[in-house]
């Protein structure tokens, strides 16, 4: 039998529970055409002060029965070290354009507490600066701060950065000290506001853009200045901030949400849904593409080096919120495979897209982790993040796909997708997501330039499109060892299940 058939043997083997119906993809790996660096700020989070994001998600205090590390879950901690997360964005989201950074320092016993008035309820501060610069620096984790523009000012801006950077005997590197904190932390990114032209304010994009520069004035080098971006496809907000303030600008935000049946009044449900909704999440998850193109070709026309960075600083799906937690949502194999589809996208934008941070990191949308009291479960989300931690600061290379493509009714998708990068000690890492819920594929990748002779890798699938994790069955979606890989005359042959993400190390 042949190298191949043997394969789509095997193929078949894999998912024997589900029927087979393999065909053969054509994947060509372009070893001898490196692109740019994936940058690892690629893979970053996002924390709100919302729902149970921060509290009982990251932040349980000192005198918790729930095992922490001076307040922080040790669990959550551990978790999150573990994937890498390179750089954390708080406080915000809405709530930035609301807050106040002197609530959040000092005896937490003596902040006060203010109404939240982006997510209901109040905000008793109790997790605030020192809280997030340590649990940022605890983690490994770059931190990016999200700045109030739309009740804040320049001065309230600048007095927060130097709380936190200041290095001599200023009244408010002292009171920090005070606070507990001797030595400065390290502040690497600042977000100029957020969602100006909605939550942070409701601007024009030419009032926004002369705000951007007053602010971004007096932000010290080197912390890098973010632009507040356009929503989803408002090409318009990005071409009018960078002609007015793409001198001053560091990198430029992009917002975009994945809606299953694009009704933001009743979103579907995270784990009852049908093969439409799968689907629908699927083409918005590859919508990405587009959206980056179109951005970065307004960014072009007044930066053709690319010295300004695109930051999809919000990103993931959007689904009913589950019981009374805001934003609080499960996470099923359909959450996975579009995280991988929409990773896959910013690899091949590497040379643009330069950090981006999935909506949101704990217990909201699309979250890494969900959290009850005691018990901690991971998503299936965080395990694509999990597998694909081997493209950080990886070389891209570029990848081309020929293969049928997977149908629904009138919707059609690529029935592969695929991403490469080689990292620092010369392993390339390939990824093939298969898109179809249920026709499994042989793939034959051709490796130009690459010579390899050894390859392992992980696979991530389940049962059905809607399998979970929940706290009592937590492994239903993991990965597990991969065996249906093969490498023989720089071809790589893989039989990729159906609904599957499948990473591969070749050496």
């Amino acid at each position: 039998m042949s190298t191949w058939k043997s394969s789509l043997a095997a193929a078949c083997l894999l998912v024997s529970s589900y029927g087979c119906a393999a065909t053969e993809v054509q994947v060509t790996v372009h070893g001898d055409r490196p692109g740019a660096v994936i940058h690892r700020d690629i893979y970053g989070q996002f924390a709100e002060m919302l729902g149970r994001g921060i509290y009982d998600g990251i932040w349980v205090g000192e005198n918790s029965s729930i095992p922490n590390i001076h307040g922080y879950r040790k669990d959550v901690v551990d978790a999150l070290k573990e994937i890498k997360v390179p750089v954390v964005r708080w406080p915000g989201g809405c709530f930035a354009d609301q807050y106040d950074w002197r609530d959040g320092i000092g005896p937490r016993d003596k902040r006060p507490a203010r109404p939240n008035a982006s997510w209901g309820g109040e905000e008793r501060n109790q997790f605030g600066t020192n809280e997030f610069m340590d649990f940022a620096e605890l983690i490994g984790a770059k931190a990016y701060l999200s700045i109030n523009v739309g009740t804040g000012s320049p001065r309230e801006m600048s007095q927060w950065i130097e709380y936190i950077t200041a290095t001599g005997q200023t009244t408010l590197a002292q009171e920090r000290r005070a606070n507990g904190r001797d030595k400065p932390w390290k502040l690497d990114y600042v977000g100029i506001g957020n969602e100006m032209w909605g939550c942070g304010g409701s601007m024009r994009p030419e009032f926004y853009a002369d705000a951007y520069r007053r602010y971004a004035t007096f932000v010290p080098k080197p912390i890098e200045r973010i632009a507040s971006g356009a929503n989803a496809d408002d090409v318009a907000w990005t071409d009018k901030v960078m002609a007015i303030a793409g001198k001053q600008i560091d990198a430029i935000s992009l917002h975009n949400y994945t809606i299953p049946t694009g009704d933001w009044a009743h979103k579907g449900s995270s784990t009852q849904f049908d093969e439409a909704q799968w689907m629908s999440v699927l083409q918005g998850a590859l919508r990405m593409d587009g959206l980056i193109a179109r951005h970065s070709a307004v960014m072009d026309k007044y930066d053709p080096a690319k010295r300004v960075a695109l930051a999809v600083d919000e990103w993931g799906n959007w689904e009913d919120q589950e019981g009374s937690d805001a934003l609080y949502q499960q996470n099923s194999l359909r959450d996975a495979i579009s995280a991988a589809i929409t990773l896959d996208i910013f690899h091949a934008h590497a040379d643009r897209v330069r950090m981006a941070n999935i909506a949101q990191m704990v217990n909201v949308l699309q979250a890494m982790i969900l959290t009850d009291k005691s018990k901690m479960v991971l998503t299936p989300t965080y395990y694509v993040f999990d597998l694909y931690k081997v493209f950080q600061d990886a070389t891209s290379l570029p990848v081309s796909v020929q293969g049928p493509v997977y149908r629904y009714g009138n919707a059609s998708v690529p029935g592969v997708h695929a991403t490469a990068g080689r990292d620092a000690a010369g392993v390339v890492h390939v990824a093939l997501v298969n898109l179809d819920p249920h026709r499994a594929d042989t793939v034959r990748v051709q490796l130009a330039g690459i010579k390899g002779v050894h390859v392992q890798g992980k696979v991530l699938t389940a049962p059905a499109m809607n399998s979970i994790n929940t706290f009592d069955q937590p492994h239903v979606v993991e990965p597990k060892a991969f065996d249906g890989a093969g490498l023989a005359d720089g071809v790589l042959t893989v039989a990729l299940p159906s609904k599957s993400v499948v990473v591969l190390d070749i050496r």
